[in-house]
Formats: C-alpha cells, structure tokens, sequence
C-alpha cells in the first residue's frame, strides 16, 4: 500500500500559499520513496534525440510530481522530460506561477548505481525562483529555501560550514565537459584552487556549495530545472552568483545558462575574475 501525503502543520509560506513549502517537501519525499528508489538499479536505459539518458523512472515521477504538485498549487508544470515546444510553451503559459521539475537530476549516476542524483522542485513566478527543493533520497538530504527566508538542510540553516577564505585552499565544484576548450585547459593546466569534484548532478552541487562543502562553483551550461531550485538555494544562503557573460544571471538565456558561484562574496570576486579571465585567453 503506498504512502499518503500527511498534511504538514501550518507556517509561514510563499505568499498566497501559506503551506506551500511544507507540501512540496512532502511531494518530492513521497514521490522518491514510491516511484524512483524501487527502480533504483532496475531500470533500462534509453537516450534522448540528444544523446542524454532517460529511464522509466523518470518517466513515471515527472508524472506523479506534476499531479501532487498541480494539488498545492494549480499552475502550469514543466518538466526536464518534455519536448522543448512544450517546455516553452509551459514557460509563457507560467509567467504568474510555474512549476519547474527535474524528476530525477543524475540519470546516468541513477542507471548506474553511484549514490549522486536528486529530485528538484523549483515554484517560478515571472521568472524567478520563489521556492526550491532538491530532495538527496539515498542521503535523505532535503535542501530548501523559499526567497527572503533562508535556506536550509533538514531544518538546519545553511552554510552548515565555514568558508575557505584563499581560493587557492578551496574545494571547488567543476563541470569540465561543458566548459570552452580553452577554459578546461587552463583550469587543468594552473587551477586556482586546491581540490575539485564533479558528479553528475548540477542540482545538489547548487546545494553543496550553498552548505559550504563546495567553496566555489563552475558549470558551463546548464538547463532551466537544473538551476532553478539550487540558485535560490544557494542565493538564499549568502552566496553569489553570474554567469560567463553577465554579472546579473537571471539576465541570460534561461534555457541555456553558464554559472559562476560561490557563497562567500570575497571568494566570489576573486573566482569570477580568474574564470572570466582564463575564458578571454
């Protein structure tokens, strides 16, 4: 028998919606246990027109997201797996109140038994994050935020960690394959920091650098549902954010959107200029 979704106390929420948040959390939860960790291992691949993975578990939580998620709040729903006309379509449908969903960020660490992939949950209104949940199911870590109140990990508020004030001590998060030849080769060649990771899953490394276990963060590319819960969490956290071009990252293309992060702003400024002057090279 599956689990029914228990309504959660009352509190403060994103305007009009008083228990917004708290049903949201619940809907990622429910749906994780239900439809994606049965399938963890048990799925078949398929690849997309562009070559990135899609399984069946997907499939079927894009869908029971969108139907709990319609339940709190009746607005249009777009989702990582649906054909671009209609993911645009959703988007100018949605301008006074959008839900943004990834059902499962990390398909191929999902297929492939690594414990790195994560649901994401983002309510957009004319276009910028209010709410954002990413939902870690083999941690059971829950990263929330809603705009103005501060973000937060299993109630506790982020950064859960100190940062790392020298860039060349930090622990930086890089998404090599989508980056400029010219900027991989020099981060390879004469990296700025210390240390740095990448696995496969943009959503929870918004979140990870919003907890401080990332100091600063590169992506040279990333979707509309990749970052539309994890920059508000991570916003809501202290930090910063821009992208390759534009100082302002809500002013880039929203389909297509490089990122430039850290959450303390000194060690922001000095990542910004060393990324955005090795790109120029």
């Amino acid at each position: 028998m599956k689990n029914v979704i228990k309504p959660f106390p009352a509190r403060a929420g994103t305007p009009g919606h008083p228990d917004m948040l708290d049903a949201v959390i619940a809907t990622v939860k429910t749906v994780a246990q239900q439809e994606i960790m049965p399938r963890y291992l048990k799925v078949a691949r398929q690849h997309k027109v562009d070559g990135s993975l899609v399984t069946e578990a997907d499939i079927v939580a894009q869908g029971a997201l969108a139907a709990g998620l319609r339940a709190v709040a009746d607005c249009p729903v777009l989702g990582e797996e649906m054909p671009s006309k209609l993911q645009r379509a959703r988007w100018r449908d949605g301008r006074e109140g959008l839900w943004c969903i990834d059902p499962i960020d990390g398909t191929s660490n999902f297929v492939n038994g690594l414990p790195y992939f994560a649901v994401s949950v983002a309510w957009v209104k004319n276009g910028r994050s209010h709410l954002g949940v990413v939902y870690d199911p083999v941690a059971d870590e829950v990263f929330y935020a809603e705009r103005g109140k501060g973000s937060f990990l299993n109630g506790e508020r982020l950064p859960i960690k100190g940062y790392t004030p020298d860039l060349h001590r930090s622990m930086a998060g890089v998404d090599f394959k989508r980056l400029r030849p010219h900027l991989a080769e020099q981060l390879a060649a004469a990296p700025p920091y210390s240390s740095q990771r990448n696995y496969g899953a943009s959503t929870l490394d918004w979140c990870y650098t919003a907890a401080g276990r990332y100091d600063v963060y590169l992506h040279g590319g990333q979707k509309l549902w990749d970052y539309a819960a994890g920059s508000l969490i991570l916003e809501e956290a202290g930090g910063q954010i821009c992208t390759l071009e534009h100082d302002d990252f809500w002013a880039d293309d929203i389909w297509t959107r490089s990122v430039i992060a850290a959450r303390n702003p000194d060690l922001f400024l000095a990542w910004k200029r060393w990324v955005r002057a090795a790109n120029k090279c």
